[in-house]
């Protein structure tokens, strides 16, 4: 079967070099365009260490960008992480079509963030989709869905590599080979019954001390490492990783919503409206640090507010 593999970064890589691993016959490698002063993509870097041929179209809207993927005369095309739109006669092209990965349980959660928002929303579960794309944000039918758990303390970082990122090679894999047996289903998604949410970007990472700490605590392990949750002292952008969650009722840790109600060795303790959050790691302006570190180079005490 000729495979075109299209994807980037370390995603892209993994499924690629499992597809080698299987002496996959794979005609083209398809990648985004390289940004002047970053790193060669993990996925350019293999295929071009392998001797596959490499393309990068700056966009796949073209008539050039069409002729070049049904230049492949390719069965399949296997999506890994494709960020730029493709449009339908692109997908189509391959003689079996195209397939991709998302890092949700489609229909729900499509969309560019659609890790962050599961955690952030406080979800016990979440999951991914390899679906047939078309022309839809994340609406084409489904070839094949996995589960997994959230863990009350896991953060992004933890849900991604740890479970989705594997699985979903494993899950590439699986989808190819039903493929090639001729039993990949295509079921219409129900749009009725998902969500779309956009970037969980830095908006959506400022953190409001006026919310339960549960709810505070949600929004930081969905933004742990990426865009990472915020917060401001005396003025300046503080960023929060690694914390726990103090839950507690009444009104906060005995403090107002955003007080430092204790400070200890190695952490402080920030009052919500119900509960708080103990703080042991933070990114200032002197980088990421263990609070020890910016307690004692910001003066931080007890009774001062994060806004």
């Amino acid at each position: 079967m000729r495979i075109v593999v299209h994807g980037q970064q370390a995603f892209g890589r993994a499924v690629l070099e499992k597809l080698l691993e299987r002496d996959e016959n794979i005609v083209a490698v398809c990648t985004a365009p390289d940004k002047e002063g970053r790193p060669l993509d993990p996925l350019k870097e293999l295929a071009l260490e392998k001797g596959l041929p490499v393309h990068q179209p700056a966009s796949w809207k073209t008539d050039e960008a069409l002729q070049l993927m049904q230049s492949f005369e390719a069965d399949v095309c296997i999506m890994a992480y494709v960020l730029l739109f493709v449009p339908q006669p692109v997908l189509d092209a391959p003689r079996l079509g195209s397939f991709q990965y998302h890092p949700s349980l489609l229909p729900m959660h499509r969309g560019p963030s659609s890790i962050n928002w599961p955690i952030a929303m406080g979800s016990e579960n979440t999951g991914l989709t390899i679906f047939w794309p078309n022309e839809g944000l994340d609406e084409g039918p489904i070839l094949l869905q996995k589960t997994c758990g959230i863990g009350p303390d896991e953060t992004l970082g933890d849900v991604y590599f740890n479970k989705l990122f594997p699985m979903g090679v494993d899950a590439m894999i699986e989808s190819l080979d039903m493929v090639k047996a001729g039993n990949a289903p295509r079921i219409e998604q129900d749009l009725s019954k998902g969500s779309y949410e956009s970037w969980f970007g830095k908006d959506q990472a400022r953190l409001d001390w006026s919310k339960s700490a549960g709810e505070v605590y949600n929004t930081i392990r969905a933004a742990n490492p990426q865009p990472a949750a915020w917060t401001e002292h005396e003025g300046q952008v503080l960023k929060l990783f690694d914390c726990a969650l103090i839950e507690e009722e009444g009104s906060g840790a005995a403090g107002a919503p955003g007080e430092v109600v204790s400070v200890d060795a190695d952490s402080f303790t920030v009052a919500a409206a119900s509960g708080a959050i103990k703080v042991m790691r933070v990114r200032a302006s002197e980088g990421k640090v263990p609070a020890a570190d910016y307690i004692a180079s910001s003066g931080l005490s007890v009774g001062q507010k994060l806004v």
